[in-house]
């Protein structure tokens, strides 16, 4: 049998990706009125002071202290496995019911306590820290949460709650970021469905007892079809875990490649309705994607404490280390960034436990964001460390030193960059989001398919839409001298709004300068994104340090917005002078072959294996990787 392959146009692809976005605005956004020029502090100061809730900090007290006295870290690593009896401890804890409500058995924490939390169990060991976010932001709860019926609820989450781990499938071996090309297909038959096909990188995969899986209902009479999200059974008939994938890092990761042969899915295991499977996903993420800049954040503190104690103990040319420039500047850039990333987290948080707020685009923005400063936070501590930095923790042990695993968190930390969305994806995602004003006023005058008609009417309604929003760019609270409230960060805060200004400026030259070819300017729309992002924390940390009220915590915000106003000068210039045409055009040459020259003297990378791996329908032939955790 031929391996099976869905072969779609880009625009067919821009379609499916572009149905399948929330496309209305309901609620305010912070980071929706920053891209178009307005720092609407007023959404985010003063800063949220959530209610004090005693039963989320008594469960974070017995988190920390089963986790710090419980889990071997070191021995996850080793062993590249999460033992037994810690799933039955963090079951019997409610750890694995953080998010489910209490009236199925859940502890029904916010947004800020279960991210805390994740971080918390993070730092001990990372395996735990995915473990438990990936059954929860991306598994089964947070769909059924969104978009289940009360029966699915009252069926799953009580099993979840006590215990069952869930996973989330949807990445496949040909199909990552591009779901339009999804080959897993759910056939309609009598009672339900039949499900075929393969599922790469399921995290939880083989310790998963219920699954969320994505998969192409074909259309058909009196039916919508289209990629449909399923609950299905783990243990059904059919389902085969095929291998356990192995990682650079997080080895207690465990990651699944899964098959699908005729397996039967009760039609009530639907979840919302077919064709809605993409939509539920981009939805569940929003607030899922809150976990991975909570881990990193809790790295983050980790190097913290690392750099600090090691650089007060270690002496070189008669002074501790941390007291050379060339090391102070680094862990001061730890301080200041773990600062920022909390405070942006902490904030994203709190506006989804506010169900006033629209959050996509904040959500996005501190994922990227935590995801790529936490991995340069790891390096630096690296750097700090020296020898000792690229050291194991165990062979650290063997001669008497602390067991300081850094070289580990750096691999663990690597995947950050590339989970729920890449850095190059999450700059799409939130260009895309960040255009959209403008592409609801005038995306038929830049579009060259549309027809005549439909760019006069979009010439009218842009008109009088720039009329309006383009002269509100030239002058602004920033200018005027506001902001006083902010005491010391008031400058900061006036340099943010001026910030966003230039930056809504920027993007209406790029769509002036590219107009319908913007979407391929994808280093130039990175840019705009890192700016926002930039903004977005500035903005952050000078609300929550005035709210704070403690000149050392202005202190370390002053110098947080300090070093991101740098990034922000660089990012500005390059924005207009930078290399990127010629970097595709040699790209282009690249791939054609015209510098292989610069690939000899070395031995090349073997030629056996596919870059892919095909698939075919049909029963496994594999051994069932599948991993059971037995009742205590």
């Amino acid at each position: 049998m031929t391996t099976v392959q869905r072969e779609v146009t880009a625009e067919q692809a821009r379609q499916v990706a572009e149905a399948a976005r929330e496309s209305e605005w309901r609620k305010p956004s912070f980071g929706k009125q920053l891209f178009l020029g307005r720092l609407r502090m007023d959404l985010i100061h003063p800063w949220p002071q959530p209610a004090p809730d005693p039963d989320a900090e008594a469960f974070l007290a017995k988190l920390g202290e089963y986790v710090a006295t419980e889990v071997d870290g070191a021995a996850i690593e080793r062993d590249a496995r999460i033992p037994d009896e810690v799933f039955h401890g963090l079951a019997e804890l409610g750890a694995f019911g953080m998010k489910i409500d209490p009236a199925y058995g859940g502890l029904g924490l916010s947004h800020l306590d279960y991210c805390r939390a994740l971080a918390l169990a993070g730092s001990v060991s990372p395996a735990i820290g995915a473990l438990l976010s990936a059954h929860q932001s991306i598994g089964v709860p947070q769909p059924l949460k969104l978009f289940g019926t009360p029966e699915q609820k009252q069926r799953f989450l009580p099993r979840l709650a006590a215990g069952e781990v869930s996973a989330f499938l949807l990445t496949e071996p040909d199909v990552g970021s591009d779901p339009a090309r999804m080959s897993a297909v759910a056939t309609p038959v009598e009672g339900g469905y039949r499900l075929n096909g393969v599922k790469l990188w399921a995290t939880n995969g083989t310790v998963a007892t219920l699954l969320v899986v994505m998969a192409m209902v074909p259309k058909g009479e009196g039916r919508r079809g289209g990629i449909t999200a399923f609950v299905v059974e783990g243990d059904s008939d059919g389902i085969t875990v095929e291998r356990r994938n192995g990682f650079l890092g997080l080895r207690g990761l465990e990651n699944s490649v899964t098959r699908f042969h005729d397996v039967f899915v009760p039609a009530e295991n639907v979840i919302g309705g077919e064709g809605q499977g993409l939509k539920i996903a981009l939805s569940t993420l929003n607030t899922g994607r809150l976990s991975l800049p909570a881990m990193c954040v809790g790295s983050a503190k980790w190097c913290l404490s690392v750099a600090r104690q090691w650089s007060q103990e270690r002496v070189q040319w008669g002074r501790a280390v941390g007291g050379h420039e060339a090391v102070a500047t680094k862990i001061a850039y730890i301080a200041a960034t773990a600062y920022g990333m909390e405070s942006m987290l902490e904030l994203c948080c709190m506006l989804a436990d506010d169900d006033r707020n629209d959050f996509r685009i904040e959500a996005a923005l501190v994922k990227l964001y935590g995801s790529e400063l936490g991995w340069r936070v790891a390096d630096e501590l690296v750097q700090i460390r020296g020898g000792r930095g690229y050291e194991t923790a165990e062979s650290l042990a063997a001669r008497g030193e602390k067991p300081l695993g850094v070289e580990q968190l750096l691999r663990d930390m690597r995947i950050n960059r590339i989970f729920e969305g890449s850095t190059e994806i999450m700059h799409l995602f939130i260009a895309r989001e960040a255009v959209d004003q403008h592409l609801s006023v005038a995306g038929a005058l830049i579009d060259p398919r549309s027809k005549l008609g439909d760019k006069s009417k979009a010439l009218l309604k842009a008109t009088g839409f720039y009329a309006r929003w383009l002269p509100t760019l030239a002058v602004g609270k920033g200018t005027l001298g506001g902001y006083r409230q902010f005491g010391r960060l008031a400058g900061h805060v006036r340099y943010a709004e001026r910030a966003a200004r230039r930056l809504a400026r920027n993007t209406f030259a790029g769509m002036a300068r590219w107009q319908g070819r913007l979407e391929h300017r994808q280093a130039f729309l990175g840019r705009i994104v890192d700016i926002g992002a930039e903004l977005f924390a500035i903005a952050a940390v000078c609300s929550r340090a005035t709210a704070s009220g403690r000149r050392e915590e202005t202190a370390l915000a002053d110098l947080f917005c300090r070093q991101a106003r740098g990034r922000i000068v660089i990012l500005e210039h390059e924005l207009w002078h930078n290399t990127d045409a010629e970097d595709v055009a040699l790209a282009a040459r690249v791939l054609a072959g015209d510098h292989t020259d610069l690939e000899r003297g070395i031995i090349p990378p073997p030629e056996d294996g596919d870059w892919v791996s095909p698939w075919t329908p049909g029963p496994s032939t594999a051994t069932d990787a599948r991993r059971r955790i037995p009742p205590r």
